[in-house]
């Protein structure tokens, strides 16, 4: 039997783009592709603009936790994050 993905899964090629292309952490290129800003994602994750800023830069890994956040405040599945 074959498993197909749901569209809420799927990751569009804009954001695969700019992570292979640009070299863009997920979490920035998924915020970009929804036209959020920073200061908007970090407030709805409950963080710090400081603390998003560095997870995007790849200057720090996120813990599972903090995917968890990022994912539902970017409306995007945990495994769509990585």
């Amino acid at each position: 039997m074959r498993h197909y993905a749901r569209a809420h899964e799927l990751i569009p090629n804009e954001v695969v783009g700019d992570i292979i292309r640009d070299e863009m952490t997920p979490a920035r290129a998924w915020r970009e592709y929804l036209g959020l800003t920073q200061a908007d994602v970090a407030a709805r994750a409950g963080m710090s603009q400081a603390a998003l800023s560095q997870i995007e830069s790849g200057a720090h890994k996120a813990r599972k936790a903090t995917k968890v956040k990022l994912a539902a405040a970017l409306g995007i599945t945990v495994d769509q994050m990585t």
